[in-house]
């Protein structure tokens, strides 16, 4: 090993140096060269970009995922270098939950049929959202990742070496100050010696310690001159990379759209799934329940610019022949007479109180006083018992 004792000593006594200008320079004791206006702007917003990049990452990683024991485990397999195992998501472990209850329902069965279809759609939701994910991370999230691993990380190095070079210069300039006052005393002891009868030997050596200080502040100006040019290289260096922070924010605004882009189609995909969806519950009875026709109104309303809203108006139409059957219903109990009615569907009894009813068959319904305003009273054969109105269409 080649160990150099004078580069050693050297690097030790420029270190030195550098703590003793930055100790003073906190006591208030030294002074400090400061950075041109521009420069300072340009790192006060190069430290704001990288808050705000990590900020706006963190909280669309919460986005994408809001599960952080998912987030840990993922962070842990990519600095493994390892695949993260693929699991499903929310929506498709609802839809497969609806999909097997269908199935045990009966597929054959309304409800069955309809847990179903809820369960494809949620498991197309899911889909569309690993899509959406999947797009976000690469083209939103992994280049804000790069600038914070990147560049910034080069910005930082170039900045800490920058504080470097001006302690260097700063340190510098003391050694060229005290050279200059000492250089002073040292000709005016020259000039005015102190005592008659050691005049001449005064004399000499004042001479020789002037061209000593005469050295010395030499070679203070000339180190001066060295690092302010090493001070000034650096110093261009550091505003360069710093005005790169511009092309930053324009590759982010680009990468902002693609994440703007990847929400409109995940949304829009939703939408028209759960559009689809309810066109096809649109054959099922909960779908006229009244607990639903109000969220059927207000989803009708909503207005998407890239889907055709027309697709939500067979349930309007739904809603105005419910108001115009329940006028016919109240008529009924006023009267309390019987009247022939269609099943509009298949309806299982939930009790020995009801009557079980198959699609298209013609029964007699009528009002019992006391009798729940949803329900009538209907017969079939020597058959009897409670029916749903909303399963039933009254005939003329």
């Amino acid at each position: 090993m080649d160990f150099n004792v004078k580069r050693l000593a050297a690097d030790a006594g420029t270190f030195l140096s550098r703590a003793v200008q930055f100790t003073e320079e906190k006591l208030g004791q030294a002074e400090k060269t400061e950075l041109d206006a521009h420069l300072e702007n340009l790192l006060v917003r190069a430290e704001n970009t990288k808050q705000w990049t990590e900020r706006i990452m963190r909280q669309t990683e919460v986005l994408l995922q809001p599960n952080p024991n998912v987030r840990l485990e993922e962070f842990v397999y990519e600095k493994l270098e390892k695949k993260v195992p693929t699991r499903m998501n929310n929506h498709e472990l609802l839809g497969q939950s609806m999909i097997d209850s269908g199935n045990e329902f009966g597929p054959g069965t309304a409800y069955g049929n309809a847990l179903i279809k809820c369960g494809e759609t949620e498991k197309q939701i899911g889909g569309a959202e690993r899509e959406f994910i999947q797009s976000s991370a690469i083209n939103f999230l992994t280049p804000f990742r790069n600038f914070l691993d990147g560049d910034f990380k080069t910005i930082l190095k170039e900045r800490k070496l920058l504080q470097v070079k001006r302690l260097d210069l700063d340190a510098a300039k003391t050694r060229l100050k005290k050279a200059r006052m000492a250089d002073a005393r040292a000709v005016v002891t020259a000039v005015y010696p102190p005592l008659p009868p050691q005049c001449c030997i005064h004399r000499t050596r004042s001479i020789r310690l002037y061209c000593l200080l005469c050295w010395i502040y030499f070679k203070a100006e000339q180190e001066l001159r060295m690092t302010q040019s090493e001070f000034d290289r650096q110093a261009e260096i550091t505003r360069l990379l710093l005005e790169g922070v511009s092309s930053t924010h324009a590759h982010h605004l680009r990468c902002l759209n693609d994440l703007v882009e990847a929400q409109t189609t995940y949304y829009a995909q939703c939408y028209q799934y759960m559009v689809d969806l309810q066109k096809q519950l649109g054959s099922f009875p909960s779908s006229f329940s009244n607990n639903n026709r109000s969220s059927v109104s207000d989803a009708a309303s909503i207005s998407v610019p890239t889907i055709p809203v027309s697709a939500s108006l067979p349930n309007m139409s739904a809603g105005l022949g419910s108001a115009t059957a329940s006028g016919g219903f109240n008529e009924l109990r006023s009267s309390n007479s019987s009247r022939k009615a269609r099943v509009l569907y298949d309806y299982d009894a939930a009790s020995s109180s009801e009557l079980s009813l198959l699609a298209d068959e013609v029964i007699t319904v009528s009002n019992v006083p006391g009798m729940d305003s949803d329900w009538l009273m209907g017969e079939r054969g020597n058959q009897k018992g409670k029916v749903p109105i909303t399963y039933l269409e009254l005939l003329n």
